[in-house]
């Protein structure tokens, strides 16, 4: 079976097909974060009757609570958590190195500090990878440093180093074929030092890559920038990933440019905070404004919370703390999100994607 290969290319953007033991994931593709094993607030089957293939989960996080003794009882996420479909394991670099002053780093890995209870522990190559191994993940990552912006040129060059040499380790430590492990392609802001981390990273010949360190701070500009630099280089026949974005327009940026894979906790995040996608961009649902507006949250959208509530119903319920209200609108963001995709996708398939775009931002306000 072909990991992946690409069904229709329309300039740089691509529709593509991954394929893994648990059934395939049509590219380009919205990935919802489930970093505890579970999307909050979602069941299993509210995502699959959405339609999504993926959903991402965290290394750093299960190998804290429940810890990988419990999920190996369980053979693996997928039984743990009742989804019958792909997994993408982040390795739990950006978690580790988002802790500061609770983690060292070494040239062997990175000592951390638990944010829970303070204990210590080692995360090298070889044990992120074992510990995803566990986690029996579809695809799985390299543990990789990401660096914080800003950043010396100096200090992201020793970083990616680092990525580098840790990327090789993983590599050598991965054994399971069920499961494809992914190099991440570091550099900060820096061109040069991105093209040096694509020369070598290719090397390696993972089955996919991954563009790490950004969103980290950095204006979107700076995303954008490293987006235009590396996405068109990346190879041609290998998924490509861009980690932690997936705005509505940040994925129309990136699929231009030849991006494949998106994932962001924003929209189940904003979700929860009462905000909305709607046709016309982003509004705030539990605004006094919605307070007698009958109508749906988005007049063009057919999903379960949009056929049977309205933004009065909805904005109450985040008024008297009901937690239905959070189900509801997160509901309705993820559904937004894999229908923009189902739009993209068709878009590069007809050869309509510059005209698609033209009408999603004629009415969408960013």
């Amino acid at each position: 079976m072909e990991f992946f290969k690409i069904l229709k290319k329309y300039k740089n953007a691509r529709v593509g097909e991954i394929n893994t033991t648990h059934g395939r994931i049509l590219t380009p593709v919205f990935m919802p974060v489930g970093t505890q094993a579970t999307v909050k607030i979602m069941t299993p089957l509210d995502l699959e009757e959405m339609g999504y293939e993926v959903i991402l989960a965290n290394t750093y996080h299960l190998y804290l609570r429940p810890g990988v003794d419990i999920i190996k009882k369980f053979n693996g996420l997928h039984k743990f958590m009742g989804w019958n479909k792909n997994i993408l394991t982040d390795s739990g670099g950006f978690q580790v190195f988002s802790l500061q002053a609770l983690r060292k780093i070494t040239k062997e890995g990175v000592i951390f500090k638990s944010h829970i209870d303070g204990s210590e522990h080692l995360f090298t190559p070889e044990k992120v990878i074992e510990i995803q191994n566990i986690l029996n993940g579809d695809i799985i990552m390299c543990l990789d440093e990401c660096p914080p912006y800003p950043a010396t040129h100096e200090y992201v060059n020793d970083s990616l180093d680092k990525t580098i040499e840790w990327a090789k380790r993983s590599k050598l430590a991965h054994k399971k074929e069920n499961q494809h492990l992914f190099g991440i392609i570091q550099g900060g802001i820096y061109k040069d030092l991105r093209e040096r981390a694509m020369e070598e990273m290719f090397k390696l010949d993972f089955p996919g890559y991954a563009l790490g360190g950004v969103s980290v701070g950095e204006d979107k500009e700076l995303i954008y920038r490293v987006v235009e630099w590396c996405g068109p280089m990346m190879p041609e026949n290998k998924p490509r990933y861009l980690m932690g974005v997936g705005t509505p327009e940040d994925i129309w940026y990136a699929v231009e440019r030849g991006i494949d894979m998106f994932d962001c906790v924003f929209p189940t995040r904003i979700a929860r905070n009462g905000n909305i996608y709607t046709a016309e961009g982003q509004i705030a649902v539990r605004n006094s404004e919605f307070k007698e507006d009958d109508r749906p949250m988005d007049e063009n959208c057919n999903c379960y919370a949009c056929k049977n509530f309205s933004r009065a119903y909805i904005r109450h319920l985040f008024n008297v703390h009901e937690i239905l209200g959070m189900r509801l609108t997160t509901l309705h963001n993820l559904h937004f999100m894999i229908r923009l995709i189902e739009i993209i996708r068709k878009s590069i398939i007809d050869e309509t994607f510059e005209k698609e775009k033209e009408k999603f931002f004629k009415k969408y306000r960013i």
